[in-house]
């Protein structure tokens, strides 16, 4: 007997849901005050009434066990019937809600109903749906009574739609499993260290564990988690997993494993998710009426879900794409449909971690039996700051208030009683630019959230998908949620320029926030080529007791690399006289040792001015240049130039921390060298000086933790660029004084510790 388990509600949606996309305006109250509209209807419940009661059945059909369970809003008793209550919020007018308005939430009503009359042995029950309209309270219900016959012969209708899917399913775990089982590693045998740390990975992943693994470049990061969290699956110590990453290359790294699996004989499915706006097929938006794909995508969803699982296991984004034309579905949703029923998605970080975009359909018990691999994770510090951040501009609502005056006076009164409160914020700055606080300024927040539940009333008559007025909607719900999270971790800060004042709600520490993400998971793995020092990003990535560490040395042979520090300084007010020493290097170096280089600056403007020199000089290569916003065919093609059978010398110009100095593997010859400008400190600013002064604060290095481990890391993934394989070796020219200080060279691995020191001509 083969067992599927799925939830009521995703029953019910595979059935029932039709119509359209339309993403022109959807109100996100039901996420922000939903839980509201419940508790309002439930307080009412009698002594004899039951509330978020669950539910569970199973139905089976010849070999097949399907496991459906649910929780339902509210069970009430009264002297002569029993009533389902299934509760909706809305925001939309509740007066043009019709009995037949929405059938999904009918039918998870009538589904509640039938598992609960057949468990009872009622011979009638009665089901309503209430309706809940917020922010005004006002209710609308609708009631039927059903017999248990009319329940059991309409669920049988449910099931016989549904059972093609559950049969597709039931045979592909069976064939992934048995596959899984089988599978071999997809190499002739492990590199130093790598069995242990696939044993590691296991291990956490068995035990229900969170791993930090410090694992150096040519450790085959991405094989020795895949394949373990995959064996996992196949002895049912997890169901899913995600593999999430901070860049494209790096997932591309991860499609390819997967691959190399499937040639060895993996059935496994897998999604890759491809951000909406690199994959939508029209430049309209999901507005129905404009977009083919978007119109009438739920009538065409089952079947090209049902027909892309049964042909492909790797659904790349050309896969995605492909069937999206081919079903005419739109291909960013699609993909996320079928991301719910894939046992493994390649993924950003944000979908699991992002508050505002994270995979929301995903119900606790399968998150319980999910793996999450984060790949690079030291990218997951600044990018968790980012998403547990939020601000405010003055000049957005002062703006809207003069467009709404006329036009909403209940909108315009809310607008200006915001930038009242901006402007006594910037009074209580005196002369300051920047003012700072623990605690988010009084009263904004209320203000803020009476602005967003006005603009979702005006929002349906916009017409203009970018308007001034959506555009702050979006940025003040962000803020409201931010706020949620709001605690010591924070600091709240007013900064004006100009005419403008702005207040931002800054997360400087995330661990407790990403910890308390990933604790909703069965396990989950941190890896990196350069968690340096191992303690401060165990620290910002949410480490606590009890979870495992993991650490290997570079299994390469260090001496394959000819490793130099050249103290010159590239201090900010030093850097337009040592351009001229740098592009002198450079000059010495394809001249001494031709070849590919990628040489890597702290900042577009110093590129530049080396580049500017070093083109002034006849030095007989080519030269590529690194440019903002260059697009996927750009980044190819710059990448590509490194081949081995070049007759002259290459340099590619890149940026630190930039596209080519993370994820880039140019094997063998397409790469003979590496130079690093500067140690990589970020820029100083507001923001990495409030970190600074928080971490003091703290009793840790304020100036290591917002500064110089930051600026290591871009340095040592700047350099990792170089050394892929065993066969690879080259030069690494480390270009700056501070090189040389014992607290930088410190946190060089081992593998880059036998320098020698080339001075300045």
């Amino acid at each position: 007997m083969t067992q599927i388990k799925t939830s009521i509600r995703a029953l019910v949606e595979y059935v029932y849901r039709s119509g359209s996309l339309d993403r022109r305006f959807k109100s996100t109250t039901s996420l922000t005050e939903g839980t509201k509209a419940h508790q309002m209807v439930q307080k009412e419940y009698g002594e004899e009434d039951f509330k978020e009661m669950h539910l569970a059945y199973t139905h089976i059909e010849d070999s097949l066990e399907i496991q459906i369970e649910g929780r339902c809003d509210g069970l009430l008793q009264s002297t002569n019937t029993i009533t389902i209550d299934e509760i909706k919020s809305t925001s939309s007018s509740i007066f043009d809600i019709k009995k037949d308005s929405h059938p999904v939430h009918w039918a998870q009503a009538k589904c509640y109903a039938f598992i609960y009359a057949t468990q009872q042995g009622l011979d009638e029950i009665d089901v309503q749906l209430t309706y809940v309209h917020l922010p005004s309270s006002e209710r609308k219900q609708f009631a039927e009574s059903f017999t248990a016959n009319e329940l059991k012969e309409w669920f049988e209708h449910v099931i016989k739609a549904y059972i093609p899917y559950a049969e597709q399913m039931s045979q592909h775990r069976d064939k992934r499993q048995q596959s899984i089982q089988q599978l071999p590693f997809p190499y002739p045998e492990f590199r130093p260290g790598q069995r242990k740390f696939a044993g590691a990975v296991y291990k956490t992943i068995s035990d229900h564990k969170t791993m930090f693994a410090h694992a150096p470049t040519g450790t085959g990061k991405t094989i020795s988690t895949l394949f373990p969290a995959i064996k996992a699956i196949g002895e049912g110590r997890s169901e899913k997993l995600f593999y999430l990453t901070a860049k494209t290359i790096t997932r591309q790294a991860a499609e390819e494993a997967l691959h190399l699996m499937e040639e060895s004989g993996l059935h496994f499915h897998t999604v890759t998710v491809t951000a909406k706006d690199k994959m939508c097929f029209t430049s309209e938006g999901c507005q129905a009426e404009y977009c083919p794909f978007a119109d009438g995508y739920y009538d065409r969803i089952n079947h090209a879900l049902l027909d892309i699982l049964s042909s492909e296991t790797l659904m790349t984004r050309e896969v995605i794409e492909y069937y999206a034309r081919k079903h005419q579905v739109c291909p960013f949703e699609y993909s996320i449909d079928v991301a719910y029923h894939a046992d493994s998605i390649i993924c950003d970080y944000n979908y699991v971690f992002d508050p505002r975009v994270s995979f929301k359909r995903l119900w606790n018990d399968t998150k319980k039996k999910t793996t999450l691999l984060i790949d690079e994770a030291h990218n997951l510090v600044d990018r968790s700051q980012a998403m547990y951040s939020s601000l405010l501009t003055k000049s957005s609502f002062l703006q809207l208030k003069r467009e709404y005056k006329t036009k909403n006076p209940h909108l315009y009164q809310a607008l200006h009683t915001i930038d009242q409160s901006f402007l006594s914020l910037k009074k209580s700055m005196g002369d300051d630019y920047m003012l700072t606080s623990a605690e988010i300024p009084e009263g904004i927040v209320e203000q803020v959230e009476q602005f967003t539940e006005l603009a979702e009333l005006e929002i349906p008559f916009v017409e203009d998908t970018e308007s001034l007025l959506l555009e702050t909607y979006f940025m003040a719900l962000s803020f409201i949620r931010i706020s949620k999270f709001y605690d010591e971790s924070y600091l709240s800060y007013i900064r004006r320029y100009k005419s403008e004042v702005e207040l931002k709600l800054f997360c400087i520490d995330p661990s407790s926030l990403l910890h308390k993400t990933t604790k909703g998971y069965g396990a989950t793995i941190f890896f990196s080529a350069t968690f340096a020092p191992f303690d401060y990003y165990k620290d910002m990535l949410g480490w606590t007791e009890g979870d495992y560490t993991f650490s290997i040395p570079s299994p390469f042979d260090r001496d394959k690399v000819d490793l130099f520090i050249q103290p010159t300084s590239t201090r900010y007010y030093d850097r337009e006289e040592s351009a001229e020493t740098i592009a002198h290097t450079i000059e010495d170096l394809i001249r001494e040792r031709p070849g590919n280089y990628l040489i890597f600056f702290p900042s577009y403007v110093y590129m530049e001015q080396v580049y500017e020199r070093f083109q002034e000089r006849d030095h007989q290569s080519s030269v590529l240049l690194q440019t903002p916003h260059m697009t996927e065919e750009d980044r190819e093609h710059y990448l590509s130039e490194f081949r081995i059978d070049r007759e002259d010398s290459l340099i590619g110009f890149a940026v630190l921390g930039g596209i080519f100095s993370e994820g880039v593997d140019l094997r063998g010859n397409r790469l003979n060298g590496v130079l690093v400008v500067s140690v990589g400190l970020p820029k100083l600013n507001d923001e990495q000086d409030l970190m600074k002064q928080f971490f003091n604060n703290r009793g840790k290095n304020g100036f290591d933790y917002a500064y110089m481990y930051p600026g290591m890391n871009k340095v040592l993934q700047a350099a990792g660029r170089l050394i892929r394989t065993e066969e690879d070796s080259g030069t690494i020219v480390l270009i700056d004084d501070r090189f040389l200080q014992k607290r930088y060279t410190t946190l060089l691995p081992y593998h880059l510790q036998h320098y020698r020191i080339k001075r300045d001509e």
